[in-house]
């Protein structure tokens, strides 16, 4: 029988997918939860995963890329960019490669793709023939704000970036965010600002992570023109869809 595998984040939305997950195939299946540790991400994450190993009842398995110190800024020095057409070296190095190490053939893959989402997954299974993915979200008509809001009605706290306004719990200054985003990084945690600053300025303009739409020079984060910072500290909203969801798992 397939194993079913879990791939937690520390995100509202991966962390409702294992959930309703446990709930479906708890009972007939092998399921693992597996969560890949970055050291640039905010600490309250490993807070919210004990939280959450206490709602599952199940222990998260938490794989570390030694090779990089499972950190970002080392993959940026030694690979020399932070991001190109095809994705972030730090999500491939820290967590694809890391997590698909320890997966064997026939796993059943559950990823907290959102109702948003569904053109990720799609992309997913077309260049990922081989993997069998299951997206309980979706399937549920789950959006991110429903994730939240679930997180919260089960009574545990949301990640800190969260209640700052950020839209994932992710990396501290993710480098596939926008520059409202970047704005947002650089007032509320300057250091760590700083820091994607000094790897990407040591790397070279190839680095750089945005251009102007005028004249197609690309500019570093330290450039970044003034605007607005963006943030959406709109409360979490839960509907019919959340009620729905939740009786699978608290019957």
């Amino acid at each position: 029988m397939a194993r079913i595998v879990c791939q937690f984040s520390c995100g509202a939305a991966s962390a409702v997918a294992t959930k309703i997950a446990l709930a479906q195939y708890g009972g007939t299946h092998e399921v693992h939860i597996l969560n890949a540790l970055v050291q640039e991400e905010h600490p309250d994450n490993r807070r919210f995963l004990a939280d959450c190993e206490r709602w599952f009842g199940r222990a998260i398995t938490v794989l570390r890329n030694e090779r990089y110190g499972a950190s970002v800024i080392e993959v940026f020095r030694r690979k020399q960019f932070m991001k190109s057409r095809y994705g972030a070296p730090c999500t491939a190095e820290l967590k694809r490669k890391l997590l698909d190490s320890w997966r064997q053939p026939g796993d059943v893959m559950v990823f907290g793709y959102t109702a948003e989402e569904e053109d990720r997954l799609e992309d997913f299974r077309e260049r990922n023939p081989d993997k069998t993915v299951v997206a309980p979200l979706i399937e549920r008509g789950l959006g991110k704000k429903d994730c939240l809001a679930m997180v919260e009605r089960a009574g545990i706290e949301l990640p800190t970036m969260y209640r700052l306004g950020y839209s994932n719990a992710n990396c501290i200054g993710c480098v596939k965010g926008g520059e409202g985003y970047f704005r947002a990084i650089r007032e509320d945690f300057p250091e760590e600002f700083e820091r994607l600053c000094q790897v990407q300025e040591s790397i070279g303009p190839g680095a750089y992570l945005f251009r102007d739409r005028k004249t197609g020079v690309r500019y570093s984060l330290r450039d970044i023109p003034p605007g607005k910072a963006r943030r959406d500290l709109s409360p979490p909203a839960c509907g019919l869809q959340c009620e729905i969801a939740e009786q699978e798992y608290t019957a």
